[in-house]
């Protein structure tokens, strides 16, 4: 693709992408049967491969990955118990209450560093079984952070949490939707990360490139329960191989070229570093977290000075707004989009 000026730049997610022509093929010859019965061969397939990936015995395609949180979290945590999480984490912000409206988990959190992992601080709201209080059964931590910038969470600091939480009988969850990007960024491999949690949910729609389809990753044990929870939620799917076919592909050709969305985040990041709204230092990944508090324009103000000149990107706040690179922005794309809020905002 070339970053024309006659079509829109999208920046404001890495789920905006098309399917490229091979995963197209790949999801036409895809061999597909009944999932429900478990006798879809493609879906089998994919299930298998991403368990291994990361050291475990088992995972369960789900169609998004707001369902494959809620039904790991449900795993961990019984109806009236607590979840433990950051401010601004996605399974207590994006997916509308879910935990209580459907699992009846309750929640708290802790005070959201930019998407960091202080475990210490983890450490410190853990509350044990007592006379009239909600135990902690589970915490959940992001890789990478969503609302923190794509930020990455230390493999130091997730194997602190994980003898915290193991020595207090707390189990784990990590939300693991751009899990693939820290894999790239930091080369941890994915089986390192998988020793560290109870479960853990992978999304293949965002920077895989995938039309949709999210994972849950546990014991076999706890995958036969999730199947069941799955159905429960209405997301037992039929032939839903043309979507593991595309997930498969994903895996295969997408991953590591996560590189490249990294850099152009970068360029990105150094070329609005002028403008006092980002610190190219805090971009590791796909992310470029844009801080407006001093800027000319706010959040919803900078999103439609962009729009009107054909570059889309996404504000999180009033003063606050976010670019997202992704396959189907080029390095064309990325020059277009500098020039255009360069201008927004130096006026």
């Amino acid at each position: 693709m070339s970053g024309s000026a006659d079509r829109l730049v999208d920046l404001r997610s890495d789920t905006v992408t098309r399917p490229t022509q091979g995963m197209r093929e790949a999801i036409a010859h895809a061999e597909v049967g009944d999932d429900v019965y478990g006798e879809d061969p493609t879906v089998n397939a994919l299930q298998a491969e991403v368990a291994a990936l990361f050291g475990h015995q088992a995972a369960l395609f789900c169609p998004t990955g707001s369902m494959a949180n809620q039904i790991a979290v449900q795993l961990l945590v019984p109806p009236g118990e607590e979840l433990l999480t950051d401010s601004a984490a996605h399974v207590v912000t994006y997916e509308v209450g879910a935990a209580a409206a459907v699992g009846g988990i309750s929640t708290r959190t802790w005070p959201s560093q930019a998407g960091g992992l202080d475990a210490d601080v983890v450490a410190g709201y853990l509350r044990p079984e007592g006379y009239h209080t909600v135990a902690t059964r589970a915490v959940a931590v992001e890789q990478t952070h969503n609302r923190g910038g794509g930020t990455v969470l230390a493999l130091a600091e997730l194997r602190k949490l994980r003898e915290i939480t193991r020595q207090a009988g707390v189990a784990l969850h990590c939300d693991g939707a751009r899990i693939w990007h820290a894999h790239v960024a930091d080369g941890v491999s994915l089986d390192e990360y998988g020793k560290l949690f109870d479960t853990l949910s992978v999304c293949l729609s965002k920077g895989l490139g995938a039309p949709a389809g999210s994972l849950v990753i546990s014991t076999a044990e706890r995958i036969t329960r999730a199947r069941i929870i799955r159905k429960r939620m209405g997301g037992g799917m039929r032939q839903t191989g043309i979507l593991a076919a595309a997930g498969r592909y994903a895996l295969r050709h997408h991953m590591a070229r996560l590189a490249e969305d990294h850099a152009r985040a970068q360029r990105l990041a150094e070329a609005l570093a002028v403008f006092g709204v980002v610190d190219p230092a805090r971009v590791r990944t796909n992310m470029v977290p844009l801080d407006l508090a001093t800027a000319r324009l706010d959040g919803p103000g900078l999103v439609a000075a962009a729009r009107d000149s054909g570059v889309l990107i996404g504000a999180l706040g009033p003063r606050s707004a976010r670019l997202v690179a992704h396959y189907d922005v080029d390095d064309a794309d990325v020059d277009r989009a500098v020039g255009v809020l360069a201008n927004a905002l130096g006026g």
